[in-house]
């Protein structure tokens, strides 16, 4: 062969190899701000690196050019709070359009099948947060009327309806996308702020599913290694946990807590040692706990003089949603205490609480005794121990 024609030939190959590592991302913005950017950002995986940056034309468009060599997690964002999630793969050319306040959800999209795929199932997400939203609604205009308790029963039952079948939702578009790093986004995903569709207890199985795949096909990117690591201390912790925890037996210690009273005092649980103590999980929410509290009533003004008391700690969203449950049920003898954070109070795993109502029946040691005793179950042992 030619030498000449060799040294061309080999310039074109090197550059079609180069170019097929070039992504271009091209867009419209609907009512663009005049004057305003978009920015791009690689996502790894404890920060976000900011890569490029371009001011939206008058007509709303714009246009990234980079070169990539796997694929990679990239933001496209106009705030910190509106952007678009990207897959992006050596290669593709994205184009999209969007409104100018939501990037997240583009009106239209093609040339990423990633992308598209995330894009797809965020308009579900969406749907299940609206959903959620409306009950949330409703609950807040029946707060002061008398129908309230049978209102929450409907709600709570309609609200664990939607996060089942989002729940559901999420597994099988993991299941669909195993060899794609859409499945570990997924794994992520909310429904508020800090409460997630998978939970890593619960559904450990998808957390380990999608660690295995990622890590076998890009075992050297970021985020798929701090997926890996992640899931190697919840197994580590769970493994740990699977004796201990104080619904292992009767006979352990239960776990110190120490969480502020409505007025802000700090209580510890240990302090009530000296009594019978019912530890008792509840929420203003919660129907089934609010039918039991009267029973709770009732056994407190019987024993209480003869060394029982109830440490009731709370899992409700707000403070004012608190004290009004503990007024309206009668509810002020005995100790309350809560962080108000849901299903995210520090007790929830320190005592691997799945549902409430949840109660510890403790010694004046501190041991427990029983677990879960409700209606007359709770009365007859409380009335064995002070025979």
């Amino acid at each position: 062969m030619n030498k000449k024609l060799f040294f061309y030939l080999f310039i074109v190959l090197l550059s079609a190899g180069c170019k097929n590592n070039i992504v271009r991302i091209s867009g419209t913005i609907v009512n663009p701000v005049s004057g305003a950017y978009i920015y791009l950002d690689e996502l790894k995986s404890n920060d976000l690196k900011p890569v490029d940056s371009i001011k939206v034309s008058a007509d709303g468009t714009f246009n990234f050019r980079r070169e990539i060599k796997q694929p990679s997690f990239y933001l496209l964002k106009s705030t910190e709070n509106n952007f678009l999630t990207m897959l992006v793969e050596p290669g593709e050319k994205i184009t999209l359009k969007a409104h100018s306040d939501s990037l997240n959800y583009p009106i239209f999209l093609k040339g990423s099948k990633g992308t598209e795929s995330m894009a797809e199932y965020n308009k579900t997400l969406r749907a299940t947060i609206k959903k959620l939203t409306g009950l949330n609604n409703i609950y807040t205009q029946n707060m002061d009327k008398p129908e309230l308790p049978k209102v929450i029963e409907s709600l709570d039952s309609l609200a664990q309806i939607y996060l089942s079948e989002i729940n559901t939702y999420t597994k099988k578009y993991i299941d669909d996308n195993l060899t794609s790093l859409v499945s570990l986004v997924a794994l992520y995903q909310q429904v508020a702020p800090s409460v997630y569709v998978l939970n890593p207890t619960k559904d450990m199985k998808y957390f380990e599913k999608v660690d295995s795949s990622m890590f076998s096909l890009y075992p050297d990117y970021e985020p798929v290694i701090s997926l890996h690591e992640q899931v190697k201390d919840l197994a580590a912790k769970m493994k740990g946990e699977t004796s201990g925890g104080p619904a292992s037996a009767s006979g352990s210690a239960a776990p110190e807590i120490s969480l502020p009273t409505p007025a802000g005092d700090t209580i510890r649980l240990s302090s009530t040692r000296g009594s019978v103590v019912l530890l008792d999980f509840w929420a203003s929410w919660c129907t089934p706990c609010r039918k039991e509290n009267p029973n709770l009533l009732n056994v407190y003004n019987i024993y209480h003089k003869r060394g029982f008391q109830i440490f009731q700690v709370s899992l409700d969203k707000t403070k004012d949603a608190w004290m009004k449950g503990i007024q309206d049920d009668h509810l002020e003898k005995w100790i309350h205490v809560s962080d108000v954070q849901y299903w995210n109070s520090i007790v929830v795993p320190l005592y691997k609480i799945e549902s409430i109502p949840c109660n510890y029946l403790l010694d004046k040691e501190g041991r427990i005794i029983a677990s879960n005793l409700r209606g007359q179950q709770l009365q007859i042992k409380l009335a064995e121990l002070f025979k």
